[in-house]
């Protein structure tokens, strides 16, 4: 997200001996990241950086001197209407290039994303919002690289002696096995901190390298009743802000409907809260809410406030600004939402006119998504999450805006190597804490996908992400186990069974429907899974046949030689693979299900689920299933089911059933001492 991806490559690119680089983007709005990291850094010294807005002639420059060549996926590769190669774009497919990168490759998960953070914004501002961040004729491709199985000389006419995929949010390409282990290099958040501690132990008293880059702290606070009671929403009664900040009206005639607790609210974080100071009196304690701490207030100074959406920005705006909240005047507060904020990066401006230096200025930034991706503003130092998030990387992807550094180098004109690190920390402020908590949990264990204990992953995470959560009364330090039992307490049952619903637990891509279909016995136990037949004959066989004949048929389009009569064929093809995919998915699905139900009916906790499977109760896993232990085995060494994802739903499922009988005084298991997961065991905390 913030950790230098095009700078590496460039680096990459020299330690290659590459010449010619061709940057192929998924993400338009990125250009001058790419531009910037090449020509200022001395590293570069005689590299030429061309794109389409460069407006000179790519074929003209210097062949003794390396070249980077920026485009967009649609600009680049993109074809006219008669299926040719567009004529400017034509020098593009000559060259023999050395290294192809594909920036922000991943962009079916990455277009969630953006469409995830920008929903708040109005209709027509989103749609252009999300064009810039997500381009959609990318569609094809995403279909063509992820299920087909495509390789990328089988849809992208250039030469080339590498390629190198980029992604921020990797989630998906690493807990499928896009890529094998030597393939992947990570460099994240936890990876950054831990050279920043090491280097520190290692070279005391030298200047550190990775030394301005803030350390991120998570802070929860638990809504008094009275709020909580204003908006709550689900099983088990969460604080919903975009309920509790729901807002109409636009520019200065909006407002809040639920506005005199909004200013509760509002008293709250900076401390003034009349009914709570009684309270605070009694127990002697004062909690670090972040208006009312003077150990938080410097981080406060330029703060970032996401909000549900346009009116809820300009509500805000006219709250802070009425005549009874005189402290929060000392803010200039900049909506950064709806038409007339701008589009894209043109909502930076005013915010940067208003930080100016950052020293003697405060500003509380409002927004519904615009400067959520792509943008740096080293003052921004807090961000405040007052709208739900369903996915972790749209948290973290709004979240890790403040954690870029913040610094001057050679603060006295006499040293090169010193440098003044003016935000040693960066602040998460969340309000919803079992939301909040289970965002920090699925990120990190989203980082770690081959880690088989989940609390491994998240106890990784929170070495270098403290997070302190407020009940209400005292503020404390969680820990990992903590993180992962305040996860769990929002989730029902039928939550859990939802993960046994998931489409990640199982692989139809057609290089997996070959490997079964090459197999007898694979095709033999397929067959077995109920409701298999109702599919109809050979449905594996088909489904890769019309897949193959739609790759065929796209190959025409591209060279411009479809018949009307193929047109429609290609695209009843293209209806009939895809339908019947998903019925393939569904079935295997609904066998991955029946899983739980066997945890449930199985007394063995300590042991992996392989284990037992396979050895101490098969004769009950095909009663609950329908599959033979051999058969299922067979399928997993296939590729069929994923078992990282599976570790991670058994994880789940023994710590909620667990913590579900726990406050009753029982004991599930007496004296269990360890968790088996699908394929590992890990210790359980006591």
């Amino acid at each position: 997200m913030r950790f230098g991806k095009t700078f590496t490559s460039y680096q990459l690119a020299k330690k290659l001996g590459a010449k010619r680089v061709l940057v192929v983007t998924f993400k338009p709005a990125v250009e001058d990241a790419w531009q910037t990291d090449l020509e200022s850094h001395v590293d570069f010294d005689g590299w030429q950086y061309q794109s389409r807005s460069s407006g000179s002639d790519p074929t003209k420059v210097s062949a003794s001197k390396p070249l980077v060549y920026f485009g967009s996926f649609q600009d680049l590769l993109g074809r006219d209407d008669a299926g040719n190669i567009k004529p400017n774009n034509e020098w593009l497919h000559k060259v023999k290039w050395d290294l192809v990168v594909f920036d922000e490759y991943h962009f079916g998960a990455w277009r969630e994303t953006a469409k995830e953070l920008f929903e708040g914004e109005e209709d027509a501002v989103s749609k252009k919002e999300a064009k810039l961040e997500y381009a959609a004729s990318l569609e094809t491709m995403n279909e063509d690289l992820a299920v087909l199985s495509e390789k990328e000389t089988e849809f992208l006419p250039i030469t080339t002696k590498a390629y190198l995929y980029l992604s921020g949010t990797p989630f998906k390409a690493l807990s499928t096995g896009e890529f094998i282990e030597e393939q992947i290099f990570n460099w994240t958040y936890t990876d950054e901190q831990r050279a920043k501690e090491e280097f520190e132990i290692k070279n005391p008293g030298k200047w550190n390298p990775y030394g301005a880059l803030p350390q991120m702290r998570l802070l929860t606070y638990q809504m008094p009743d009275e709020l909580v009671a204003i908006a709550s929403a689900g099983e088990f009664d969460e604080f919903d802000l975009n309920a509790f900040f729901e807002s109409s009206g636009a520019g200065v005639l909006a407002q809040f409907k639920h506005k005199s607790d909004v200013q509760k609210w509002l008293d709250i974080i900076r401390g003034g809260y009349a009914s709570k100071a009684v309270e605070h009196l009694k127990t002697g304690t004062r909690p670090p809410f972040p208006y009312s701490d003077v150990r938080l207030l410097p981080y406060l100074q330029h703060s970032f406030w996401f909000l549900p959406n346009v009116a809820a920005c300009y509500a805000m705006s006219n709250l802070l600004a009425e005549r009874q909240n005189v402290f929060w005047h000392d803010y200039d507060a900049i909506v950064a939402a709806g038409a007339s904020a701008g589009i894209g990066l043109a909502a930076l401006p005013p915010v940067r006119a208003a930080i100016g230096s950052g020293f003697d200025t405060k500003t509380i930034t409002l927004s519904c998504g615009k400067l959520t991706t792509g943008v740096t503003v080293p003052q921004w130092s807090s961000i405040l999450m007052l709208r739900n998030l369903k996915s972790p990387e749209s948290y973290f992807q709004a979240a890790f805006r403040v954690q870029s550094p913040w610094s001057i180098k050679n603060p006295n004109g006499d040293n090169p190597n010193e440098e003044e690190i003016l935000k040693p920390a960066c602040f998460v402020f969340d309000f919803a804490p079992t939301r909040a908590l289970r965002q920090l949990s699925e990120y990190g264990i989203g980082l770690s996908p081959g880690e088989s204990n989940p609390e491994n992953a998240v106890k990784d995470l929170v070495s270098f992400l403290p997070v302190l959560a407020y009940d209400g009364a005292n503020m404390t330090q969680i820990d990992a186990g903590g993180i992962l039992d305040m996860a769990m307490a929002g989730t029902s049952a039928t939550l859990l069974a939802r993960k046994w619903e998931s489409a990640m637990l199982v692989n139809v891509d057609n290089d997996t429907l070959r490997r079964i279909l090459d197999n007898p016995e694979a095709m033999a136990a397929v067959e077995r899974i109920e409701g298999w037949r109702a599919l109809g004959d050979n449905v594996i066989e088909t489904i890769i046949n019309k897949s193959d004949r739609v790759k065929e048929l796209k190959t025409k389009a591209k060279e411009g030689k479809l018949t009307a009569k193929e047109k429609r064929e290609l695209t009843e093809e293209e209806k009939e693979y895809k339908s019947k995919r998903k019925m393939v998915q569904e079935k295997l699905i609904k066998f991955a299900t029946r899983i739980p139900a066997f945890m449930y009916l199985t007394d063995f906790r300590e042991n992996t689920l392989q284990d037992v499977i396979t050895k101490i109760e098969p004769d009950l896993f095909q009663i609950v299933t329908g599959l033979t232990v051999k058969d299922f085995h067979l399928l997993v060494r296939l590729k069929v089911f994923n078992t990282e994802q599976m570790n991670q739903a058994v994880f789940a499922f023994r710590r909620y059933e667990d913590a579900s009988l726990a406050y009753t005084g029982i004991e599930s298991h007496e004296g269990l001492t360890h968790y088996g997961l699908y394929d590992t065991v890990v210790a359980r905390e006591t």
